[in-house]
């Protein structure tokens, strides 16, 4: 009679199992909690201005760069006189 087949793998006498490594994973900080660099706040003001701006024309499309620049003159004007 012959031993039943399983479908694990045969081991040595005395072979411990080789525990799997867990990949490195490094602690991120959330992106709310990440300081803010002045050019980082800086757009975030131009794109709100310029959304603004957007809302003022009626969300009419086809103004997004005079948008733009016209949040980016009054905010850097604003920079530059304080």
């Amino acid at each position: 009679m012959q031993p039943q087949a399983t479908n694990e793998p045969r081991r040595r006498k005395g072979s411990q199992p080789i525990p799997k490594s867990e990949p490195a994973v490094s602690e991120k900080e959330p992106v709310h909690c990440q300081p803010v660099s002045p050019c980082d706040d800086l757009q975030a003001r131009i794109t709100s201005r310029a959304y603004v701006l957007h809302a003022e024309r009626g969300y009419r499309q086809g103004y997004a760069l005079d948008d733009w620049l016209e949040a980016e003159r009054e905010i850097l004007g604003l920079e530059c006189n304080a």
